[in-house]
């Protein structure tokens, strides 16, 4: 019998073990013997998981209240979860993306890819924010909050507690200042060649997104010299970018106003203001309204939010996706580029695709497919978790 300093957990006796030794995050409430005793851990417990045979597997961190009800720390039973553990994986973090980037912008932790599973932290210069999505981060956010201003020597960390994921987790909604003081301003974040104003506070998840950062490039080359229109622009993702990359015009949809007042202060901060342009709205009914005037444009892009987040949305998210396809293929000139996004967990590449190509076939268009994207090196996908690989990006000629 296992003797651990942790309450120990185990699989059901007809749980296969196997997919957790071969690298497997997660374990669902089905999968566990929930007696009175598991459920009666703490969210956020640590605990020893043991296969049906009474063997131990990993240390967890545990949410009997979850669907996920235990998710891998670290596969060495015997490992002190403390602030030296943290050190070690933020350190191992940050070496990556060392390696990858100039400067300090990027996503520094990508949850179960990096070891820290339903952990998010975005780093932006001397500020980071941290989505601690899971219960036993949540938890254990101070120890955690230490070991990034130890090794990245960040001057402010704030918490975000908007994630879907902690909704599902049962975890509060309250954001936090964890160390130093929050920015009285949005702050200037440079990626490819564009300026992005960055609200840590007021923002939509931590303030900005990197995972397109290579699609933003690989639209801009294709958006040289042409009329862009960017919808879903938040604060000006694929636009500012393509303005940077020699776009002549470039025109931001979204529905959100303080969004575009930030995409209008990163094109005025790159000295773009006067090529560009934004359109509040409803992002249907602005695609709707540029057809009937008439509107054509050499590049057009749609990254919506996760119209699928989970299987039940699939049908109704796959036929957005196919709408938003409709309704931007007619946008595009002759010879002209369209791209596509989805950041759905549910709708895979292929439903993805066919979903757009159904709407550009609704549309009377005929497409190339001329290349495939997807998050970029700083969210690191973990092959044993789909859903690490969640974003899409299709690019058309039309």
């Amino acid at each position: 019998m296992t003797t651990s300093a942790f309450p120990v957990i185990r699989l059901k006796p007809k749980s296969d073990p196997r997919p957790l030794r071969r690298g497997a995050p997660w374990v669902y409430a089905n999968e566990l013997v929930l007696d009175r005793r598991t459920k009666a851990l703490e969210p956020g417990a640590l605990a020893l998981l043991e296969d049906g045979e009474r063997r131990p597997l990993a240390l967890v961190g545990v949410n009997p209240n979850s669907k996920i009800a235990a998710r891998v720390l670290d596969r060495d039973t015997d490992a002190s979860i403390d602030d030296a553990w943290f050190v070690a994986r933020l350190t191992r973090a940050l070496a990556l993306r060392t390696r990858l980037f100039d400067a300090p912008y990027y996503r520094l932790v990508h949850a179960e890819a990096d070891g820290l599973p339903g952990v998010i932290i975005d780093r932006f210069g001397d500020a980071a924010v941290i989505q601690p999505n899971a219960a036993w981060a949540d938890r254990l956010i101070e120890p955690l909050t230490r070991a990034l201003v130890a090794v990245t020597g960040v001057t402010t960390v704030l918490k975000n507690a908007s994630g879907r994921g902690r909704a599902l987790e049962g975890l509060d909604e309250t954001d936090a200042v964890l160390h130093g003081a929050a920015p009285d301003a949005p702050l200037p974040v440079p990626m490819n060649g564009a300026t992005y104003m960055a609200d840590l506070t007021g923002g939509q998840k931590t303030g900005l997104f990197y995972d397109q950062r290579p699609n933003h490039a690989f639209a801009a080359r294709l958006g040289q010299g042409q009329q862009v229109l960017d919808v879903f622009s938040h604060v000006g993702g694929f636009a500012l970018a393509a303005l940077a990359g020699g776009a002549a015009q470039a025109l931001a949809v979204d529905g959100s106003a303080p969004a575009l007042a930030l995409a209008g202060q990163g094109a005025d901060a790159m000295g773009a203001g006067d090529r560009f342009a934004t359109r509040q709205g409803d992002a249907f009914d602005v695609l709707a309204a540029l057809g009937e005037e008439g509107a054509r444009f050499g590049l057009v892009v749609c990254d919506p939010p996760a119209f699928a987040p989970a299987k039940p949305a699939l049908e109704a998210g796959l036929r957005a996706y196919e709408r938003v396809a409709r309704l931007a293929a007619a946008l595009v000139d002759e010879d002209g580029y369209l791209v596509l996004c989805s950041c759905s967990h549910a709708a895979d590449l292929s439903a993805f695709t066919g979903a757009c190509l159904r709407g550009i076939g609704r549309a009377g268009r005929r497409a190339q497919l001329i290349h495939t994207g997807g998050a970029g090196p700083d969210h690191p996908r973990l092959p044993q978790l789909a859903e690490s690989g969640y974003l899409k990006a299709l690019f058309f000629r039309l």
